[in-house]
């Protein structure tokens, strides 16, 4: 046996070893340059296949006519440009005369097995460019989100996209949004991550958790605010709801009308208030919403319009004063009782986790985008945490949030427990805790009076 064949046989070991241990590693080190390779190969023969050429144009058909020559082949598109990702690749091609974008999105599967990779999926860049974002292995197997995933103001990354990038949840584009899921779902890690990626920023946390308080509680240093049963919740909300009209009051005073000020100066929002004015922004954070809306006698059926009344008041009218909301439930419809509806048309963003049936994938996508239910349905059982995104515009996408243990996320928390602010109108819902002791004490940090 020669010493060549001994090092193709190590290096052959090593990649399946990779491929079954490490599918990132080998993808960065032998996969990316196979699928080149593989790509610039095929691509013609591949387009053609899939239908995704032109015939060619009358004058090269008169040209070859003239001259004597072969009638032309068909002509696929020109490669823009093709680079390599983490996850993947990314071919970006210019459209031919008479193509157009949604011929590349239908023929995304036939696509994905002719190059053999794991996704693709197609967007319009501009006019006349497509973009095919390709993934080299199943990046939703074992999720890593990347070092370099940063957000921004009130912008975090909670998960990751079946085509490699990261999904953000973005509270000033998509203000309110609505998580559903079975149990065992993920659907509490995902909120759990999301807690964690918040702690970091400057942001009220406000939990309603009427499991007694088993899902938020143990992070409650860094919530301004907690109920933990539905008598809690009314009051929270209402003083929610008082603390939004002091903000209205703030926004109002701070508009600056004048004649001689510029458009861009004018104000109707918190963002563009001084930064010493602007109070902080609140998430709120539902993570039961039916046990909200449940009523047995007729008190608790007066304090569940109460509840429904204020949820739907700051949804309406929270995205201006900086309060955003996220409420969870395994279900989330007309059964709930009046006003559920009108609640769920105002969560512009929507995820859903496994579901036990279509109707609650209905709940969440049945309005805004059909596709997404039957991808809802899909989503099996040995995959917690995988998840289908989407907005009232009727995009979506699948994702998977990484698992988050508790105490990991209890210690992240604690570690910024120094950020959690007081708002005085919460006052009397903040949590109760034993202090964490001298060398890691939280100092607080007070909001802007709102007068």
């Amino acid at each position: 046996m020669t010493a060549l064949t001994v090092t193709l046989a190590l290096v052959a070991s090593v990649a399946l070893l990779l491929r079954w241990l490490r599918p990132a590693w080998y993808w960065m080190s032998f996969g990316v340059v196979i699928a080149v390779v593989r790509i610039l190969a095929r691509y013609a023969s591949v387009m053609d296949a899939c239908g995704l050429t032109v015939p060619p144009s009358r004058w090269r058909l008169a040209l070859a006519r003239m001259t004597g020559r072969p009638i032309p082949e068909s002509r696929a598109p020109r490669i823009l440009r093709l680079r390599p990702t983490r996850t993947g690749l990314v071919l970006r091609v210019k459209l031919r005369p008479g193509q157009d974008a949604f011929d590349f999105s239908a023929a995304s599967d036939r696509l994905r097995h002719s190059f053999v990779m794991r996704n693709v999926t197609a967007r319009e860049v501009r006019s006349g460019v497509v973009e095919l974002r390709m993934t080299g292995y199943d990046v939703l197997k074992r999720v890593q989100m990347p070092a370099a995933a940063r957000g921004g103001v009130m912008c975090v990354p909670v998960a990751m996209r079946e085509d490699g990038e990261v999904y953000y949840r973005d509270y000033r584009q998509t203000p309110h949004a609505l998580n559903v899921g079975a149990t065992q779902s993920g659907k509490s890690v995902y909120q759990r991550n999301l807690v964690a990626a918040l702690a970091t920023l400057d942001v009220a946390l406000v939990g309603i958790d009427c499991k007694q308080g088993v899902e938020l509680a143990p992070l409650a240093r860094r919530f301004t605010a907690l109920a933990d049963n539905p008598d809690a919740a009314a009051d929270l909300l209402d003083a929610l709801v008082e603390h939004m009209e002091g903000v209205y009051q703030l926004i109002r005073r701070e508009q600056r009308l004048s004649a001689d000020l510029p458009d861009a100066e004018i104000t109707a929002d918190i963002w563009d208030l001084p930064d010493h004015l602007r109070p902080t922004p609140i998430v709120l954070l539902v993570d039961e919403v039916a046990e909200l809306a449940l009523f047995a006698t007729k008190e608790e059926e007066k304090r569940r319009d109460q509840i429904i009344t204020s949820l739907v008041r700051l949804a309406q009218l929270g995205r201006a004063a900086g309060i955003y909301l996220e409420i969870c439930g395994q279900r989330f419809g007309s059964e709930l009782g009046k006003g559920i509806t009108m609640l769920r048309a105002q969560l512009t963003g929507r995820t859903a986790h496994r579901v036990n049936d279509e109707t609650s994938a209905n709940m969440a996508f049945g309005d805004i985008a059909p596709d997404a239910v039957l991808a809802t349905v899909q989503i099996r059982t040995d995959r917690p945490g995988t998840a289908v995104a989407g907005d009232s515009s009727g995009g979506w996408v699948r994702i998977r949030t990484p698992h988050l243990t508790l105490r990991r996320a209890v210690n992240i928390a604690n570690s910024h427990a120094h950020r959690t602010p007081e708002i005085p109108a919460l006052d009397a819902f903040r949590p109760v805790l034993p202090p964490l002791g001298k060398a890691a004490a939280p100092s607080t940090v007070t909001a802007p009076a709102i007068a």
